[in-house]
């Protein structure tokens, strides 16, 4: 469900929130922002980018000159998907919720109601 400019997916225990680009169509989703937020609070980021996404990435860079001329390409909170689309990317997220490898891949933010300590 959308909540301003966020596409928030609930789930048992979590939820998905996302920040595709303004107009995008959720199907087409390939280099996205998102943080899943468990019931106590507990918030975990990261960036979901298509495999195809990074190619491009890289492509461009190759001309730019940026990231070595397009020879590496780097996210500290990433995960490479095959798949565009936010259904594709909730089904991949769900997957590391249950085996708990969301925390190797994503970065601990703390808690929701600690934001202003």
């Amino acid at each position: 469900m959308w909540d301003g400019p966020f596409y928030r997916v609930r789930r048992d225990g979590y939820e998905i929130c996302f920040v595709p680009a303004a107009g995008e169509p959720l199907e087409d989703v390939r280099n996205v922002d998102m943080w899943v937020i468990f019931a106590d609070g507990l918030r975990w980021s990261g960036t979901i980018v298509t495999l195809a996404e990074v190619q491009r990435l890289m492509e461009r860079w190759a001309t730019t000159g940026e990231e070595l001329g397009g020879s590496f390409f780097a996210c500290w909170d990433g995960l490479i998907v095959r798949d565009a689309g936010i259904p594709a990317m909730v089904s991949v997220v769900d997957h590391m919720v249950q085996g708990d490898e969301y925390r190797t891949v994503f970065r601990c933010v703390g808690r929701a109601d600690s934001a202003a300590d």
